[in-house]
């Protein structure tokens, strides 16, 4: 089970980095290469971008439960 909790560790932190590169930042970013760039004239930010803080969400908090996890296990031993 800590191996399982370890790779999924990894493999989230490595999504997060990824997911936070590819945010627009102040003066553009990586999102603007993948179509992020084109916004609506009625919402403050387009669908991608949304779609992307959703994601970017979902995996820190699966990245906060794989933390929990191993410090929970490794307790318990």
């Amino acid at each position: 089970m800590i191996l399982f909790l370890q790779i999924l560790l990894i493999v989230a932190s490595l999504l997060l980095i990824l997911l936070v590169l590819l945010h627009r930042g102040r003066g553009g970013g990586l999102s603007s290469l993948f179509g992020g760039g084109m916004q609506s004239s009625l919402s403050g930010s387009s669908v991608v971008e949304k779609n992307l803080d959703r994601l970017t969400l979902f995996v820190g908090a699966i990245w906060v439960i794989a933390i929990v996890g191993i410090g929970l296990m490794l307790k318990v031993n």
